[in-house]
């Protein structure tokens, strides 16, 4: 039900999970550990989800925190828990308080964990294609070295999201990313003029910028393992009307 990397798990006194579908209350669509309340999914099951998620941890449910996830390059400093109704609009995130867990909520998108264990600040970050391209991955770093993190003690993990093989563009997105990182990181596709997009490969080549300590990738492909993971673009190739959101999570101990 959890995925660790192990460079996370070396850090003394920090907790992480990568959370997959498996393990929770929610049925149907939101079949089982659902921990989107964006999505139609009963609230008190998302709710319970969640407290699976954060017991996890080591931490009650409302020290488990998510964001209105914008696809932005937003990135904000957390000193305490908000409700989710208070929950704002970024898409990364930085604490050195212990005791709360940064949460990602992705179905395809790449949720990245950080840590500096020596300056024991951490941040979680949202890695859509849009948000990465607009830089949250830099601005998460940037916002980790306010609080004392230096780039070149950060690890960084990068989770379960949609990989090349299943992540098929149009012939206008190749462009987007040249003006910035070159075309690298694009296969042909079957379909004349379309592409496949390597989307860990792209976040971990930006984080790579900043001669981070260790970048790894749990290399798990969202939209081929319908058992394990919630995709958005499994439900939508297949007609359904809503789908379920993973939640991945990174939290200091005392």
């Amino acid at each position: 039900m959890m995925i660790t990397l192990d460079v996370l798990d070396d850090c003394a006194g920090l907790r992480h999970g990568f959370f997959t579908r498996e393990g929770g209350v929610s049925g149907g669509l939101f079949a089982s550990l659902n921990c989107g309340y964006g999505s139609g999914d009963d609230p008190a099951n998302v709710a319970h989800n969640r407290a699976i998620a954060a017991d996890r941890l080591g931490l009650a449910e409302d020290r488990l925190i998510t964001c209105h996830q914008i696809h932005s390059a937003t990135v904000l400093t957390v000193t305490e828990p908000w409700r989710r109704e208070d929950a704002p609009r970024a898409d990364g995130m930085a604490t050195d308080r212990p005791h709360i867990a940064l949460g990602v909520l992705a179905a395809d998108c790449a949720p990245v964990l950080f840590a500096d264990p020596e300056a024991r600040v951490i941040g979680a970050a949202h890695g859509g294609w849009r948000g990465a391209l607009g830089g949250v991955m830099e601005a998460t770093v940037e916002a980790m070295t306010k609080l004392g993190a230096a780039p070149s003690r950060i690890r960084a993990g990068i989770g379960p999201c949609i990989a090349q093989p299943s992540y098929e563009v149009g012939p206008e997105f190749p462009g987007r990313f040249a003006e910035v990182d070159g075309g690298s990181f694009f296969a042909p596709a079957a379909r004349p003029g379309h592409f496949r997009f390597d989307l860990p490969g792209y976040i971990a080549h930006r984080l790579a910028r900043f001669g981070l300590a260790a970048v790894a990738d749990v290399a798990c492909d969202t939209a081929a393992d319908p058992a394990r993971f919630f995709s958005y673009r499994r439900a939508c190739l297949a007609g359904e009307r809503d789908y379920g959101r993973a939640v991945a999570a990174i939290c200091l101990g005392a």
